[in-house]
Order: structure tokens, then sequence, then C-alpha cells
């Protein structure tokens, strides 16, 4: 390269602008993007809910009368589980698995033979099957047999308390089909018990209307459990107050001893040992004779010796008595009886008369 070029370019050098100097940003600082707290508890997993454990229905005996109960309890169970079924089909067959004796199970081989025979088992739907399971184990005339109990009189209270007596009321109203609520206040108050529909019947204030049965029914129950309360109380009360009084008597006492006052006896001195004689020697009479002494005269009634009983300070008290003395003054007493009677036969005007 000549002279003249490296001067030029040197001149070319001086003469251009500088660069300009190549900045870098600063780096941008951005907050962090808002959380909404409702996505939080989206998306944290929420702990599976237990479902409460279910009993199976019992075993179906073909009984008319039970059938509704076994269908409510089948039909309850498929609604709280209904995960465990996948069709019709699988909720006809397990409740066909609790048919297990009488009519029942005559009528599910049935179903299961024509089944094997036809290759189609004959109930498709759970409708179909709910359908023929009334027709074959629901009573025949449940409408008519509640209406002739409601126009007798077995249906009628007795005994019962009122709820019992309700609830069944109200069955017998259910299958009859019955809905005026005058007819309901009238079947009802007529089978309650005479003092209980007195009693509403006569209430000085809110009484019952005669088509409002639901005020009819909670009287009734307000009136028997202010009965039964009270019978309870009445029955405390009387085993606690009236107690029955016994009174210990001998087994000899004579009747006499109820007209004498009841007052504590004073006790009966011991009655004194007589002396016992002593054998004496052999052939020795004399020894023998003041040895053995006779023992003192004692009254018989209070048992003291020296005097008799005619001789006696102490009064007759029929308590100092022993049985053996009770019955000897019982026998002197009727005696007595009998001879002041002689007497007054033997005196009477007629004999004088005769």
């Amino acid at each position: 390269m000549g002279l003249t070029a490296q001067i030029q370019q040197l001149t070319q050098l001086i003469t251009s602008p500088a660069p300009a100097p190549i900045v870098t940003p600063p780096p941008i600082i951005t907050s962090p993007p808002a959380v909404n707290p409702l996505s939080l508890v989206l998306s944290t997993p929420t702990k599976q809910r237990t479902r409460p454990k279910l009993l199976s229905p019992p075993n179906f005996s073909s009984e008319r009368t039970s059938g509704q109960a076994f269908l409510n309890s089948c039909t309850l169970y498929l609604h709280l589980a209904p995960e465990q079924f996948s069709c019709d089909e699988e909720k006809i067959f397990w409740t066909l698995a609790f048919f297990k004796d009488g009519h029942a199970t005559r009528w599910s081989e049935n179903l299961f033979r024509q089944e094997a025979d036809t290759g189609v088992f004959p109930i498709q739907s759970w409708a179909d099957f709910e359908q023929q399971f009334r027709s074959q184990f629901f009573p025949v005339n449940a409408e008519a047999n509640a209406v002739n109990a409601l126009e007798g009189f077995l249906y009628y209270q007795g005994n019962r308390t009122v709820d019992d007596y309700l609830d069944h009321f109200l069955t017998l109203v259910s299958d009859a089909r019955y809905t005026d609520p005058r007819t309901l206040v009238v079947k009802f108050c007529r089978g309650l018990k005479t003092n209980i529909q007195g009693q509403i019947a006569t209430m000085p204030f809110g009484r019952s209307a005669d088509t409002d049965p639901e005020t009819w029914h909670a009287a009734a129950r307000r009136i028997d459990q202010v009965q039964l309360t009270n019978e309870a109380f009445q029955s405390t009360l009387w085993s606690t107050t009236t107690a029955p009084m016994r009174f210990a008597l001998p087994w000899s006492a004579p009747l006499l001893m109820f007209c004498l006052p009841q007052s504590t006896p004073p006790p009966v001195p011991p009655r004194p040992t007589p002396p016992v004689p002593s054998r004496g020697i052999s052939m020795d009479v004399d020894t023998i004779r003041k040895t053995h002494t006779t023992p003192s005269q004692e009254c018989y009634r209070c048992r003291e010796p020296n005097y008799l009983v005619k001789d006696c300070p102490h009064r007759l008290d029929v308590w100092r008595l022993t049985a053996e003395q009770q019955e000897e003054l019982v026998k002197d007493l009727m005696a007595l009886k009998d001879a002041v009677a002689e007497e007054e036969v033997g005196s009477s005007p007629e004999e004088d008369f005769v």
C-alpha cells in the first residue's frame, strides 16, 4: 500500500463520527400475577366423602302384609347407592336375591325358568318389576278391608295409647283413600276413648275445629299424656302414703283382747322352779318327807306366791296371761254366759204360766 493510500485511510478515520455505544436496557421488574382465592380452593384436592353404611333389605317370605315395607326398603337402597347398579336388570336380580321362602321363591324360579326357555329375562325394566311385584305380593283388597275396618268398631282405641291408635288409624285412612277432613274427624273421634273425646269436645277455649284433623290429633295426644302422668303420680302417692298396717297378735288370743287397750305388756317375772327332792337313803321315810316339800301356792294371774287369784291385788290384764290361761279365761266366760242364759230362760213368763 502506498503512502497516499495510508493518508486517505487515516483522514477517513479522523473525519468519520464515532460509533454510538451499545447501551443494555435495565431488566424490567414485574409483580407476580394476582391469584384468585377461589381458584386455589378449587384446585386443592378435596377429601372423598364417605357414604353411610347401608343395610340390605330383609329377606322376603311372600307375606302380603309386608310387601309394601320390603319394596320400600329396596327402593331406598337403590336411591342411596345408584353407582352399584349399571342397569335395571342388575336391580331386579339384586332384589330377587332376597326372595327366600314361600310364594316369593316360586315366583322368582318361574321367572328364571322363562329366561332359560326363551333366552330373555321376562322383566326388562324396574318399573315393570314394581308393577308385577305389587300385583303378586300386595293385599288384593286393601282398600276394601280398610273401609270395612273404619266402618266397624275393631279399630277403636281400647286400652292402647293415643299414639298407637293414631298410627293404626292413619294407616287405615291411607288404605281406604279417605280425604274429606270432616269424615276423618268423625272417624277419629268415634274411635277415641269416651273421656278423651268428651274433654276435647267440651273445651271452653281453643276447641278443635270439625274440619281440622290435625288439631284433633294434637289435642288427643296432649290429653292422653296428661292422664298417663296423673295416673302414674296417683299410683306412686297411694303406694307411699297408704301402706298396710299389720298388728302382731298371739295366735291363741281371744276376741276379748280387741276390746282392751293396746299397751305394751309388762315383763312377766320368771316362774320359780320347785326344789328337787333328794333321793335320800333307803327306808328313811322321814328324811324323804322333809326334803319333799310342797311348793307354795301362787296366783296364776301375776305369778306371785302366797295368795290365789281371788286375792290378787292386780287387775285383770290379758297381756300377763299365757296361752293356756287365756283359753281357761275364755272357757270361764263362756260358761258364765251360758249360766246367765239358762237363768233367763228358766225365769221366763211362759214357763211360770205353764
